[in-house]
């Protein structure tokens, strides 16, 4: 659905798609760094609820040659020990990452949420977190699937205090339940930790690995290669090897491991922290700071950046190395592996609820640099996680393992085998949503799939400007005798192939590209998140690049409509881009994937209008062949996002050759109300209450009588129907100038134009029904 900003030029954005996940797709030998990492990185485990994460670490030692007996302890450690005697080393690595828990239900079915931490510095933390698909934990360790709720761009021109994302009293998850009693039965409940959805992948060739949390466990990875590849008759003294929880929340697990074990030297393998701004720091005090306030003050920034090797921490940036940390660095320096300091906070919180745990005087925090830490995109490089894994085999026994070489391409999912029998309707959406095609020409796939989803005697056109067309013409020989004399209106039915995305516009010196948008959108749902360039049948996975400054306190989204945006692809300068065949013009989408929700629900990206397409093909096939007598066109349109190209096209070609529809029924997004987060004075167009008439939008307000003659025409049919008032734009109102009358028909989707929007697959064939009726007897 086109926008009223992009209407009024006010428009930006990014967005869309990957087919399957990398580890189905592309995943290495099970026993390499990255397949470790990528099992790792999949699972959430959010402080406190690590559990899951602690039974795969301990699955993954004792399957390796050595059969390690591990040791899980209350707090769901997990601890290693080999030899005995001195020196007493301890080899630590963190699994936790931030997240949430679900701290109650509303009356409605909504989750709300308190965060995990509940303060700590953590920029955009919640606000990236919004409009997306997310997962949840049942009480018996079952992953369900939901999106977090949204304001949806169409309906916010006109109110002045939006709510923000960024504030926890905004955030609800949607899992697809109509009721608090739903959502219990469903597995969602008071406290079941929730954190985003996430698939891993390797960027430029296997040079650098992306997803949300890697940085919280590329630590635990070293140290599983460490323990596959080690010799334990070259160890000396007592190593253990603890992979530590509640990391986030006062450092518990280190600090129970550190009083248990009272080791004479640590090295700690994990992610840079943050420090608390200046404001926050109180000496002595016991309280956290509470949510946003780390905000208030602006704190020095990390310095290494990935592909500088192994890091010291210290909590001074420019630090001169010296003790453990030189020795470390000598090791490092025998296999040419570089090693710098830079910022982090204190792995001890100052201050906390437990008695403080003492560190051993030898003692380093070792880590490796990120690209925009603790987001959904976050970006290490493989080559830094390699060099730290060598560095501790070097350390403990002198050798060192040759790493495996990755891959980081994917196929393009290609159009399915033409159905012999009428697909179900919720069949034909899932192959729709998942399929891809941004705005400006790229719909080539999405006109594929479309055309092979159809029955055989189907034989759609293609026009100059993309669009796929279908033709009834049913003969007067075919009529019924007592409808000669009077000739059926010729009518139209429209929905747009196109999503919103990006264009790559140019390939800089420094091997990023400079992506161009294709259609509008809040920014937050799609900057800093993980996305795919499309060149030919390859997808090539990447980061949407944060604005400067997007870490720093006073930072403010950027609003020129103009603007240009950026994705790092791993690569280091326009040679690689090139050996990846990326080239200017191919377009870039955020990775999606359909999820089934509670009840009929379901969630994903670029729904608009997926549905409206998986209508078409649907009444298509309920329609057959022979129309008797009835002038019917279906048009998949395109590039609908960028001002109705498509369908304008289509408008003055039919208008040229005198065959301009008496009707046309624009099918696209009724863009809802019913979340908590929007204006309830927009028509709700409520979930699983059928299709929507949308009466009234920015380009075009239905006659009242028609509206009210679609929905009588629906109740005789049985057919579940709504009408209201919505924002945005749709085809119709292309077709306005040359006589025709738009009946804009839709069904009820929320969180528009975001990463996790959520329909009701009943409203998708009630859609599909009328369709099918209004082609037979408007």
């Amino acid at each position: 659905m086109i926008t009223l900003f992009r209407l009024a030029c006010i428009a930006i954005f990014l967005i869309a798609a990957a087919p399957q996940s990398p580890a189905q797709s592309n995943q290495p030998g099970s026993q390499s760094i990255a397949a470790s990492l990528a099992e790792l990185v999949q699972t959430p485990a959010v402080s406190g609820y690590e559990q899951t994460v602690s039974k795969i670490i301990t699955a993954r030692l004792q399957a390796m040659p050595q059969h390690y007996n591990p040791k899980t302890d209350n707090l769901s450690n997990v601890t290693v020990t080999l030899g005995s005697g001195s020196p007493r080393r301890l080899l630590v690595a963190p699994i936790d990452e931030p997240g949430f828990v679900v701290s109650g239900i509303t009356p409605e079915g909504y989750l709300t949420l308190q965060r995990l931490p509940q303060g700590g510095n953590l920029p955009l933390f919640n606000e990236l977190y919004a409009a997306q698909p997310v997962k949840l934990q049942t009480a018996k360790g079952a992953w369900i699937y939901g999106a977090m709720t949204g304001v949806s761009i169409h309906l916010q021109p006109q109110r002045q205090h939006p709510p923000s994302m960024s504030d926890l009293d905004n955030m609800y998850v949607d899992v697809g339940a109509t009721s608090a009693e739903q959502a219990r039965a469903g597995g969602a409940d008071v406290l079941s930790p929730l954190a985003i959805d996430r698939h891993f992948y390797w960027l430029d060739l296997g040079r650098k690995y992306a997803s949300p949390a890697i940085g919280d466990r590329f630590g635990a990875a070293a140290l599983l290669e460490l323990l596959r590849t080690l010799d334990a008759g070259k160890l000396k003294g007592t190593l253990t090897v603890a992979f530590v929880t509640q990391q986030w929340l006062g450092a518990r697990g280190l600090q129970k491991v550190l009083y248990q074990l009272n080791p004479d030297e640590m090295i700690y393998v994990g992610r840079l922290m943050r420090p608390l701004a200046a404001a926050n720091a109180q000496a002595g005090g016991r309280r956290p700071a509470a949510e946003g306030e780390a905000q208030r003050e602006s704190t020095p920034g990390f310095k290494q950046v990935p592909g500088s090797g192994v890091v010291v921490a210290s909590e001074k940036p420019d630090a001169e190395l010296s003790g453990f940390a030189a020795e470390l660095k000598q090791a490092a320096g025998q296999i040419n592996v570089s090693v710098a300091a830079d910022l982090s906070a204190p792995l001890l919180p100052r201050g906390g609820y437990m008695a403080q745990a003492k560190f051993p005087e030898r003692t380093v925090h070792l880590s490796i640099a990120t690209n925009f830490p603790s987001t959904p995109a976050e970006v290490i490089d493989a080559g830094d996680l390699n060099a730290l894994t060598a560095v501790l085999e070097q350390y403990l026994e002198g050798s060192v393992q040759k790493p495996l070489a990755e891959t980081g391409a994917y196929a393009e999912p290609g159009a399915p085998d033409r159905p012999a029998t009428a697909p179900a309707t919720e069949a034909i959406l899932k192959k729709l949503t998942e399929t891809y095609g941004v705005s400006g020409g790229h719909e080539q796939n999405m006109r594929d799939t479309v055309a092979a989803l159809l029955p055989a005697w189907a034989k759609p056109e293609t026009d100059d400007a993309g669009n796929l067309i279908l033709h009834w013409n049913g003969s007067t020989a075919n009529k019924p005798p007592d409808t000669k004399s009077v000739k059926p209106p010729s009518i139209a039915v429209v929905a747009h192939m196109d999503e919103i995305g990006y264009e790559v516009h140019a390939i800089l010196p420094d091997g990023r590209l400079e992506l161009e948008p294709k259609g509008g959108g809040v920014l937050a749902y799609f900057l800093g998140h993980l996305a795919v360039v499309h060149s030919g049948q390859r997808l090539w996975p990447g980061v949407l690049e944060l604005p400067e400054g997007w870490d720093k306190p006073d930072f403010q989204w950027p609003r020129n409509p103009r603007q240009m945006f950026h994705m790092d692809i791993g690569a280091r300068n326009p040679e690689d881009v090139a050996a990846m065949h990326i080239k200017t013009g191919d377009f870039v989408t955020i990775p999606k994937q359909y999820h089934k929700l509670m009840g009929r629900r379901a969630a994903a990206r670029a729904f608009d209008d997926r549905v409206g397409c998986t209508a078409l093909v649907a009444a298509t096939w309920a329609l057959g062949a022979d129309l008797k007598g009835r002038d019917i066109t279906f048009i998949w349109s395109t590039s609908e996002e960028l001002g109705l190209e498509g369908a304008a096209d289509a408008a003055k070609h039919l208008a040229a050759q005198g065959k301009m529809p008496d009707y046309v029924f624009a099918v696209d997004t009724f863009v809802s109300a019913d979340s908590p987060l929007e204006s309830k004075r927009f028509g709700n167009g409520i979930l699983g209450q059928g299709f929507v008439v949308r009466a009234v939008d920015n380009s075009n307000v239905v006659p009242r009588n028609l509206a009210e003659r679609v929905v009588s025409m629906a109740r005789t049919g049985n057919i579940p129907a709504q009408y209201g008032v919505t924002g945005g734009g749709n085809d119709g109102a292309a077709f306005l100038l040359y006589g025709a009358t738009d009946v804009a028909l839709g069904w009820p989707l929320r969180y528009s134009h975001s990463p996790g929007e959520v329909v009701d697959v009943r409203d998708v064939e009630a859609l599909s029904r009328i369709i099918t009726a209004i082609a037979q007897s408007w």
